[in-house]
C-alpha cells in the first residue's frame, strides 16, 4: 500500500517590535484602517490569494467587518443629523421673533 503524503499548512512567523516602556499605549486602529483592511481582503480574494477552503472563513470575516463599518457609518450620519438639527434649533431660539425688538 502506498503512503499518502500530507502537506502541513504553511506557517509564517512575524517579528513584532517590542514595545518600549510599559506605560505606553498601543496605536489605535481607526475606521479608515478597517475600511482599508476590507479593501485588502476583497482585492486579495479577487487575485486568488486564498485557497478555496479558506474562502468561507475569509468571507465570514469580510461580512462581519463590512456589517460593522456600515453600522458605524449609519450611526455617524444619524449623529451628524441630530447635531445639525440641534444647532438649527439653537439658532432659531437666539433669533428675535417677528414683532419683537
Amino acid at each position: 500500500m502506498a503512503k499518502k503524503e500530507v502537506n502541513a499548512p504553511e506557517v509564517s512567523v512575524v517579528d513584532t517590535p517590542e514595545v518600549e516602556g510599559a506605560g505606553r499605549q498601543p496605536e489605535s486602529i481607526s475606521l479608515q484602517d478597517l475600511q482599508t483592511l476590507l479593501q485588502i481582503v476583497d482585492l486579495s480574494s479577487q487575485r486568488g490569494a486564498f485557497r478555496g477552503a479558506e474562502l468561507t472563513q475569509v468571507g465570514a470575516i469580510f461580512d462581519k467587518l463590512n456589517t460593522f463599518l456600515t453600522y458605524v457609518a449609519e450611526q455617524q450620519a444619524a449623529n451628524e443629523e441630530t447635531a445639525a438639527g440641534e444647532e438649527g434649533d439653537e439658532a432659531e431660539e437666539d433669533a428675535p421673533k417677528s414683532g419683537e425688538k
